[in-house]
């Protein structure tokens, strides 16, 4: 039987007590008389919940072994130069170099050979000696990887390209 006040189309009133649908007509399970939701779409979503989650799992477990295969292995250093403050496209460089052989970079060599005289430390490496204007041209450099299975993270600005050059030597030199 539908509430007095309602009809089957009619809108709900603050008389309407919860668990009714719009018409007055509760929808009970079992006994007692409380509103449910339905056997079948509480199932289904739980069962989609569970999928879901499987899914979620697989992928990052799938994802893990492919990260560590994607870094080299020996000593590498991803290495990356950024003219001025970087905020315009292109002011960026980067290379991968690697030094078990030497490649990856256009002066691998003689940066592999640079890094091994300071066990890997950029930032131990001696300046060589030089003349540099007093030109502020902002450069950053940064590096990050690993040398003698030790983990490297460096990063530095320098005034110009030049104290970059004389500090680093051919290790950041990614122009050529």
């Amino acid at each position: 039987m539908t509430h007095p006040k309602t009809t089957q189309y009619a809108t709900p009133t603050r008389h309407d007590r919860p668990g009714t649908r719009w018409g007055g007509r509760a929808r009970t399970g079992g006994t007692g008389g409380t509103a449910h939701t339905g056997g079948r779409a509480r199932t289904a979503y739980l069962a989609r919940g569970a999928l879901l989650t499987t899914a979620a799992l697989l992928t990052v477990g799938a994802s893990a072994p492919a990260a560590a295969r994607d870094e080299p292995s020996g000593d590498w250093l991803r290495l990356t130069v950024t003219r001025g403050d970087g905020a315009r496209p292109g002011d960026t460089r980067a290379a991968l170099l690697r030094c078990d052989p030497p490649r990856g970079h256009a002066h691998a060599a003689q940066a592999c050979d640079r890094l091994a005289s300071a066990n890997g430390d950029i930032g131990a490496l001696a300046p060589t000696d030089g003349f540099c204007t007093m030109v502020y041209a902002p450069v950053t450099a940064h590096a990050r990887g690993e040398w003698g299975g030790r983990p490297v993270e460096f990063t530095r600005t320098f005034a110009n390209s030049c104290l970059l050059a004389a500090w680093t030597g051919p290790v950041f030199a990614l122009d050529d």
